[in-house]
């Protein structure tokens, strides 16, 4: 089944798009706001990670138009900037990570349900990301936990963890205006 403009896949995907660019919003306020508070590591993480997000929301972006369809780019949602804690920013990157993870998995089911086989195999790649990304988002909560208050820890942790940085997936979908 070919996909078209008013497909729930389709739909859900350009819902995404938006829900990406938040969140690559959302990762550069928790970025700034690490890096007022001179935790230099963590910020590098979020400020990658909003880089990430922008990708992301790109790829769908040049899949609708590789698919000939109607793209409209979104303004984002709402951001949160002030935090009482690490700890609580990084809960709500890892509460992101989880939504988002619901929203692609909402997407490869519709996509399914239609039929959309190209649908279906560009929401693949997502699902694979989604596992690496809840992963690290709560691999780094526990770190923040396990340093009990101690941000030089976190900091320590992230520096060490820099050593043995993988590159970006080289599957991952064109991306509209190439990757940065």
């Amino acid at each position: 089944m070919a996909e078209t403009q008013r497909s729930k896949f389709s739909g859900l995907l350009r819902e995404q798009i938006r829900h990406e660019f938040t969140a690559a919003q959302q990762y550069i306020a928790l970025a700034v706001w690490l890096d007022a508070r001179d935790l230099p590591r963590l910020a590098k993480r979020f400020y990658r990670q909003a880089i990430e997000e922008r990708n992301h929301a790109l790829a769908m972006v040049q899949y609708l138009l590789d698919r000939d369809q109607p793209v409209t780019i979104p303004a984002s949602g709402e951001v949160r900037n002030d935090f009482s804690s690490v700890h609580e920013a990084i809960e709500l990157a890892l509460t992101q990570e989880r939504t988002v993870t619901a929203d692609i998995e909402a997407m490869a089911k519709a996509a399914r349900a239609e039929e959309d086989y190209l649908g279906e195999q560009f929401v693949h790649w997502f699902l694979k990301e989604q596992v690496e990304e809840v992963a690290r988002m709560t691999t780094l909560l526990t770190v923040v936990e396990r340093a009990g208050g101690n941000l030089f820890e976190i900091e320590s942790h992230l520096y060490r963890e820099s050593a043995t940085e993988v590159e970006e997936a080289p599957d991952m979908p064109p991306v509209a205006g190439g990757k940065l």
